[in-house]
C-alpha cells in the first residue's frame, strides 16, 4: 500500500491531498485569490492526516509540484515537502505543474494547453494531446494574435488555468476551448505520483530545486510622496 501526501502551492490556491494506491481519498484547497500557504498548507497537512486517521509515519512519500509557477509559492511548497521527507525519511516526489493541471481536462479528442499566468502578456504554457501524453514542452510564451495557430487549425485546443482569461481575449479562434475559474490542485497529483513512484522515480531531498523556468525578479518599490 502507498500512501502519498501531495502539495500544491504553484498559484494562489493551497492544495494539498491525500491518495492511497493513486486514488485520491482527501482533498483540502482554498482557491482564494491571494496567497495563503504560509497560514494554511501546515494547517491543511495537520487536517488531512487527521480525518483520514493516517500519522505522519504511515505515509510513504510526498509529493510536491515542482512549478513552473509563484516563486513564493514554489519555495513554501518545496521546503515544506522536503522538511517531511527529511523528518520521516521518506522518497521525495516532483510532479509537473502544467502535466497535472493538464489533467483536469477530459476530452475524446484535441489538443490540452495549460497556461499559468506570468507577466504582462507572457504565460507558462505546455501542449499534450488527449491521452495527456507530450506534445509540445513547457515554454515561457508571449501571447499575440497568432499563439497556438498551429494547434488550432488543426482541430479543439482545450485552455485551462489562470493564463486563460487574458489568452481568450487574443484568440477568437472557433476550435479554442477556454475552461476558465480552474488552478492547479492536487486533486491530480496521486495518481501522477504513485505512477513515479512505483518506478522509483523519486527526487534527492537535499538536492532538489523547484522548476521556476524564470528566473526571480523582484520589482522596485515605488517611489514614496513627499
Amino acid at each position: 500500500m502507498a500512501l502519498i501526501l501531495s502539495i500544491e502551492t504553484t498559484t494562489t490556491n493551497c492544495s494539498v491531498s491525500l491518495s492511497k494506491e493513486g486514488e485520491t481519498l482527501l482533498l483540502k484547497e482554498d482557491y482564494d485569490t491571494n496567497y495563503s500557504h504560509a497560514e494554511r498548507l501546515h494547517t491543511f497537512i495537520a487536517s488531512i492526516l487527521k480525518e483520514a486517521n493516517v500519522a505522519r509515519e504511515d505515509l510513504n512519500a510526498i509529493a510536491v509540484s515542482k512549478g513552473p509557477g509563484s516563486y513564493t509559492g514554489l519555495r513554501i511548497g518545496v521546503s515544506t515537502a522536503k522538511g517531511l521527507c527529511f523528518a520521516l525519511d521518506i522518497p521525495l516526489i516532483a510532479v509537473n505543474t502544467l502535466e497535472a493541471l493538464a489533467h483536469q481536462v477530459k476530452a475524446d479528442n484535441g489538443l490540452i494547453v495549460p497556461m499559468l499566468d506570468a507577466r504582462r502578456m507572457e504565460v507558462f504554457s505546455a501542449v499534450f494531446d488527449s491521452e495527456y501524453k507530450p506534445i509540445r514542452d513547457i515554454e515561457a510564451q508571449i501571447l499575440d494574435t497568432d499563439a497556438f495557430a498551429q494547434y488550432l487549425n488543426a482541430g479543439k485546443v482545450y485552455f485551462i488555468g489562470n493564463g486563460v482569461e487574458k489568452t481568450k481575449t487574443l484568440i477568437p479562434h472557433e476550435n479554442a476551448v477556454f475552461i476558465e475559474g480552474k488552478l492547479p490542485s492536487a486533486s491530480t497529483m496521486g495518481a501522477l505520483a504513485y505512477a513515479k513512484y512505483k518506478k522509483s522515480d523519486t527526487e534527492d531531498v537535499a538536492y532538489f530545486e523547484p522548476f521556476y523556468l524564470k528566473d526571480f525578479v523582484a520589482l522596485k518599490p515605488k517611489p514614496k510622496s513627499k
